[in-house]
């Protein structure tokens, strides 16, 4: 009988490392329309993921605007350098900036980018995606195999149907929404 005690407490003890371990591979967003939950992937992009929590436990994501939204397509937000909305903010370069850490090299896998998909932003090359990430509102097949897949959605997708959509083609915003708060966890 003590060894079943033991048996339980130990497997309790490992249930609630497990949780607590899990919990943290949530990033949450806070929209004008409600939270978003993200499921992040660290076994698929262990750098990417690692930057977006750095990032967001720093505060940094916090006030950054949708600067490109394409319906049918993707809302992008992330740029720290140009799009926060309560400082330095630059609409005209919003897009063009990252974080003060270096870019990170490519972590492609074979998860297809669908409704939810969180992927990384980058440039022409690459190594150089930073600290932008888009989510997607349809499924992008021609994505797969060249950007970084880093989550998926797993509540609060209808919050960010309601992001508010750019100009057709580019994308732009103007008086674009805003991440007002994000967080690591639930």
């Amino acid at each position: 009988m003590k060894l079943l005690g033991f048996a339980l407490a130990g497997a309790l003890t490992l249930s609630a490392f497990t949780t607590a371990f899990a919990a943290d591979d949530f990033l949450t967003i806070q929209l004008k329309d409600g939270p978003v939950v993200i499921e992040l992937l660290p076994k698929i992009a262990p750098k990417h993921v690692e930057r977006l929590k750095e990032l967001a436990a720093s505060g940094q994501y916090d006030n950054v605007a949708f600067h490109r939204v394409i319906d049918g397509f993707m809302a992008q937000t992330g740029d720290v350098e140009y799009g926060n909305m309560s400082k330095n903010f630059d609409a005209r370069r919003a897009g063009m900036g990252g974080s003060d850490k270096p870019d990170l090299p490519a972590e492609f896998s074979k998860t297809p980018f669908e409704r939810g998909t969180v992927g990384m932003a980058r440039s022409q090359d690459p190594n150089s995606a930073n600290s932008q990430f888009f989510i997607m509102f349809d499924q992008g097949s021609f994505l797969n195999g060249q950007y970084t897949v880093v989550g998926k959605v797993v509540s609060g997708m209808e919050a960010v149907d309601k992001i508010k959509r750019g100009a057709p083609g580019s994308g732009s915003v103007t008086n674009p929404d805003k991440m007002i708060k994000v967080t690591v966890g639930k």
